[in-house]
C-alpha cells in the first residue's frame, strides 16, 4: 500500500564548514525497505536553521556524494526548496546524508525536513485520496484546533490528540486532512495514527505563508498527481496525534488542522 512519511532531522551548532544531521527519534535517513523496483521518491524538503549557509542532501545512489542535492537556505525561512511537483527518485533502504551550515553558536538547532512517498511500503496502510475524490465526496470544512507545547531539547514534542482541545468531530465519520496553519514557526507539524499506518504525515510551520500551509495536502495532490491527502476517520479521533518539531527557543505552537468531511465513497 502507498505511504507518505514526514522525517526529520537536527543538528546542534552547526560548523560553517557543515555538519551531519542526525534522524529524530522515530525517524531514519535510510530509505524504508520497500520493493527494489518500487516507486520511492523525495517529494520536497525545507529546513528551518538560525545561519543563512547551505543544505545538503546526498549519497552513493544520488546524482554524486560530494555534493549531491546542494541548496542555499534562508533564516527562518521554512518554505519548501525546490518547486513542486519535482521529485527525486530513492533507492530503498539507501542511507542519505543531510547536512547544513552554520554559525557554531553553542546550543542553536538546525532541524531539516522531507517527506518522502512510498507507492508500496510492506506492512503499512495508510488512507490517502487525490483532489478529484476530496471534491467529489466533501461536506463540510472543520477547523480543529491545538496548541503544542513543545521543549528546548529539540525535536518532535508537545504531542497532544487531535480532539484534546475542541472534541467536535462526528462519530464514524471519515475526514480529509488538506491543510492547516501554525501560529509560530516551526521546522515542521506532524499528524500520525492508524490511518496513516502509524507514520507521521506533514508540512513545513511557515507561520506567514497561511495559502502554502492551508492548501498543503491537497497542494501535493495537485502537483504530484498522486493521491497525497490524508484520510482519518474520527473514530480514531483519540489516537489522531500531533506534535511540531522544534529549536531550542521552545517557542508553543498552535496548530488548526483543516479537514473537509467527507460523504461515502
Amino acid at each position: 500500500m502507498n505511504a507518505l512519511e514526514l522525517v526529520s532531522a537536527q543538528v546542534v551548532a552547526a560548523a560553517a564548514a557543515g555538519s551531519a544531521m542526525a534522524a529524530l527519534a522515530g525517524n531514519s535517513l535510510t530509505v524504508r525497505s520497500a520493493p527494489m523496483d518500487s516507486d520511492v521518491r523525495l517529494l520536497t524538503t525545507w529546513i528551518d536553521c538560525q545561519t543563512q549557509g547551505f543544505y545538503r542532501i546526498r549519497s552513493p545512489r544520488l546524482h554524486d556524494n560530494v555534493q549531491g542535492i546542494r541548496m542555499f537556505d534562508v533564516v527562518s525561512e521554512t518554505s519548501p526548496l525546490w518547486p513542486l511537483g519535482v521529485s527525486q527518485k530513492l533507492f530503498p533502504q539507501d542511507s542519505l546524508t543531510l547536512e547544513v551550515s552554520g554559525a557554531a553558536t553553542a546550543g542553536d538547532l538546525e532541524t531539516a525536513s522531507m517527506l518522502i512517498y512510498y507507492a508500496d511500503l510492506p506492512g503499512v496502510n495508510g488512507r490517502f485520496i487525490d483532489t478529484a475524490e476530496c471534491r467529489s465526496r466533501g461536506r463540510f470544512m472543520v477547523g480543529v484546533e491545538n496548541t503544542i507545547t513543545t521543549t528546548a531539547a529539540g525535536g518532535y514534542t508537545g504531542q497532544v490528540a487531535i480532539n484534546a482541545t475542541f472534541d467536535l468531530l462526528k462519530a464514524n465519520t471519515d475526514y480529509a486532512l488538506v491543510g492547516y496553519q501554525v501560529g509560530a514557526e516551526c521546522a515542521a507539524v506532524r499528524w500520525q495514527g492508524v490511518d496513516t499506518g502509524n507514520l507521521g504525515v506533514g508540512g513545513p510551520g511557515q507561520e506567514v505563508l497561511k495559502a502554502l500551509t492551508g492548501n498543503w495536502f491537497a497542494m501535493l495532490s495537485d502537483a504530484y498527481g498522486l493521491p497525497l491527502i490524508p484520510v482519518f476517520n474520527s473514530a480514531n479521533k483519540a489516537g489522531i496525534l500531533v506534535d511540531a518539531a522544534q529549536d531550542e527557543n521552545a517557542a508553543a505552537v498552535r496548530l488548526t488542522s483543516l479537514f473537509v468531511e467527507l460523504g461515502q465513497a
